[in-house]
């Protein structure tokens, strides 16, 4: 990606002053070529004045690099940067501050609650659901290959490069696996089959007996060391060794 486009030298040197990891940086500058119409300068929601107007949240419209949305967003920004937007909106179109607004609002989440390390990190680089930060999935893979391009070129510069940010690329967060069915859980039936034989004890002999009791603690010792925290602090047990 071109480092040299419009704005980019400002996002950066505002994303160095707020402590961006090169990762986070390269999310921010993805957020903005995709937000700005890769013009990487401040912009108005497109529409022209004239449909704006009939829109109820006018005058406080998309602006700057990432499309500060709606009255609210805009006190908090005046707010946070001590400028009075509500009052001049259009200051947002100006870089020195549509530039802190979005590295400053991604990294502290002030547009969804979300934040840049709640998915990019020192040790992941989750560019796919970063997206939510600002707005849900829309463009989510898209943007995620202009964070990956980012980062090879902030790489390539030397941004970053005592940060040790260990995260492969396209790292993405895999989702959760779905719970099985009870009824395809070996767990459960190994805990049903363990009970089943504590029931019979008392019906058949002594030897029979020993072989059952054997058998449950066999059986539930397995189920025991299959439960993922249980496994957990056995590795942890057996590596202190």
């Amino acid at each position: 990606m071109n480092l040299d486009l419009g704005d980019t030298r400002l996002l950066i040197e505002v994303g160095a002053k707020h402590g961006l990891l090169r990762n986070e940086m390269a999310y921010v500058l993805a957020t903005a070529y995709h937000e700005t119409a890769h013009t990487m300068k401040p912009v108005r929601e497109y529409g022209g004045e004239a449909y704006l107007k009939k829109k109820k949240y006018y005058p406080y419209v998309g602006m700057g690099y990432v499309q500060l949305t709606w009255r609210e967003n805009y006190e908090k920004a005046s707010r946070k940067l001590g400028v009075d937007f509500v009052s001049n909106p259009k200051l947002l179109l100006e870089p020195k501050y549509s530039a802190e607004i979005i590295v400053v609002g991604m990294r502290d989440g002030w547009f969804t609650g979300k934040k840049l390390s709640d998915y990019i990190t020192l040790q992941k680089s989750d560019f796919k659901n970063a997206r939510r930060i600002v707005n849900g999935t829309d463009k989510a893979d898209l943007i995620a290959k202009y964070a990956r391009q980012y980062d090879a070129s902030l790489l390539a510069e030397g941004y970053g490069v005592d940060q040790m940010v260990s995260a492969p690329e396209a790292e993405i967060v895999p989702p959760p696996e779905p719970e099985k069915p009870l009824s395809k859980s070996a767990r459960f039936w190994t805990w049903l089959g363990s009970g089943g034989g504590a029931a019979v004890i008392p019906l058949v002999d002594w030897k029979v007996q020993m072989l059952i009791v054997g058998a449950i603690i066999v059986v539930a010792g397995y189920a025991i060391l299959t439960m993922p925290q249980a496994r957990a602090k056995l590795e942890k047990l057996v590596s202190a060794l």
